[in-house]
């Protein structure tokens, strides 16, 4: 990020609500995590930083 888009989302930050929105789910979701990496509580992406760090930190390095 270079520094005036820095400078303009900190500007934002500062006078108003700011609502950042990814694809977290669907980046977690395309690596295929089975069924075993959600500990049988399938869909909850969360749990993947436990069994599946190694996913979670592809999708933010992607």
């Amino acid at each position: 990020m270079n520094a005036g888009r820095i400078a303009a989302l900190r500007e934002a930050l500062a006078s108003r609500v700011v609502v950042a929105d990814g694809a977290m789910g669907t980046m977690l979701q395309a690596q295929d995590p089975s069924l075993e990496d959600f500990q049988g509580l399938e869909g909850c992406n969360e749990i993947l930083n436990v069994t599946r760090p190694d996913i979670v930190r592809s999708v933010h390095e992607e």
